[in-house]
């Protein structure tokens, strides 16, 4: 058993991070994701590792790049606008093949607009915003706990393909306080990164500083290609959710972080009026649970989508029913104060369970 402290969810991302061994950790300050930075600079310094405010995002994700490539864990942090600063970064990144972990506390928009919680980041997380062919790993956790383990997997799972993990919140689940278990997950052996790490002239056996920035070239530019795309298969076989009543179901509704928070409650009072709904929350939002959803769909479920955005997320739920079964949204526009101060309830949830079955 480890620690167990009262905390919000930003401050379960730093706590998960040191229990990954994180020895990096660059960003800019930018509402609401800010407790994160300030925690990584009241705890990096006092345990001998590395904490710098960056003058901007684009700073923070250069300065990502370069701890990445010579092969210790490092992170970032971040909230909507800074993540569409980061994007040439992210690709570079990626192209690279560098492991790294990147948290985006989604804030409401389109564009800068206010400090309030949304969803309004998931397809350019899970499609990657930056320029060229490359795919991101997502997680998104719907807890305390799961933020402080979800951390620990993201620093692991970038280790394991030699890529960048987005770790995706919204402000609510960052600004939830719950109890947390601090603990360190041990989640298997990893590649060394000798072979490509960066090191001075003379530490290398070859004499050469690095391999991996510069791979793609040395192997060929198509070879170079056939690798990301072999990468990006394997990284399909991670893909995790959680079944929340989904046995019997005849409505499958689908959320993640606070969406589906809200959702296991509506499941609760639907169950309890008789009405035999159920919730499947993916967790990597890439990779994306279609077989799962398309299993639901042959066995005649219709689908609820829960998500607050203008309908993001719903488009992989329709993917993955292949046309075989209905596919309904509850979106943005359903929360109960018509501003961006507003949520989507469970109330109104439950109101759409009604409707459909």
């Amino acid at each position: 058993m480890g620690d167990r402290i009262f905390i919000e969810g930003n401050e379960a991302v730093g706590w998960g991070a040191l229990s990954a061994g994180c020895d990096c950790y660059f960003a800019y300050p930018i509402s609401p994701q800010n407790e994160i930075p300030e925690f990584f600079s009241r705890e990096m310094p006092k345990r001998g590792k590395v904490f710098v405010q960056a003058q901007s995002e684009t700073g923070t994700i250069g300065m990502l790049y370069g701890a990445a490539a010579i092969g210790v864990r490092a992170m970032t942090s971040t909230s909507s606008p800074g993540w569409g600063l980061m994007q040439e970064g992210m690709s570079n990144l990626s192209g690279a093949r560098l492991p790294c972990v990147i948290v985006l506390v989604q804030r409401v928009g389109p564009a800068v607009q206010n400090l309030q919680h949304a969803q309004m980041d998931y397809k350019s997380v899970t499609r990657g915003g930056g320029g060229g062919d490359y795919r991101n790993m997502v997680l998104a956790p719907s807890s305390v706990q799961e933020t402080h383990d979800i951390v620990q997997l993201a620093f692991y799972l970038a280790d394991k393909y030699s890529n960048p993990v987005v770790v995706l919140m919204d402000a609510l689940m960052g600004h939830i306080f719950e109890p947390l278990e601090v603990k360190t997950l041990d989640f298997g052996p990893l590649p060394s990164k000798d072979d490509w790490r960066l090191r001075l002239r003379g530490q290398r056996k070859d004499g050469k500083h690095i391999v991996s920035p510069a791979k793609g070239m040395a192997e060929g530019y198509i070879d170079y290609l056939r690798n990301l795309r072999e990468k990006y298969k394997s990284m399909e076989s991670e893909i995790r959710y959680e079944g929340y009543m989904i046995d019997d179901a005849e409505l499958v509704l689908v959320a993640y972080g606070y969406c589906a928070r809200v959702c296991e409650e509506a499941v609760n009072e639907a169950r309890a009026q008789g009405l035999k709904a159920g919730l499947l929350r993916p967790i990597t939002l890439w990779p994306f649970p279609y077989k799962d959803i398309r299993d639901k769909a042959a066995q005649g479920c219709k689908f609820l989508v829960v998500e607050d955005s203008l309908g993001q997320m719903v488009d992989d739920v329709r993917m993955g029913v292949e046309g075989k079964a209905e596919v309904s949204l509850v979106d943005i526009t359903f929360r109960h104060i018509a501003s961006e101060d507003g949520m989507i309830m469970p109330q109104r949830v439950v109101e759409e369970i009604k409707r459909l079955i």
